[in-house]
């Protein structure tokens, strides 16, 4: 039965509060265990190696002056 102003029982601002809800939830990213993450680029892995001391100073400088280069190409 239609009723006016109502959509299958919920009045339209309920509706708006459910599509603002579901995309709050699902839409907006944060950091949160297990949800979708941004993949490292290969220089934050090349940074972070870095900063652990991984790979020595002239390694990372080596392996810099390569992905700048690679960059450039594409």
């Amino acid at each position: 039965m239609y009723y006016e102003n109502y959509y299958f029982g919920m009045n339209i601002i309920w509706w708006a509060i459910w599509v603002i809800l579901l995309f709050w939830i699902f839409a907006i990213p944060y950091n949160i265990p297990g949800q979708r993450r941004k993949k490292d680029s290969a220089y934050d892995i090349l940074q972070k190696r870095y900063s652990k001391g991984d790979i020595t100073e002239s390694e990372y400088f080596d392996k810099k002056k390569i992905l700048e280069e690679e960059f450039r190409k594409s």
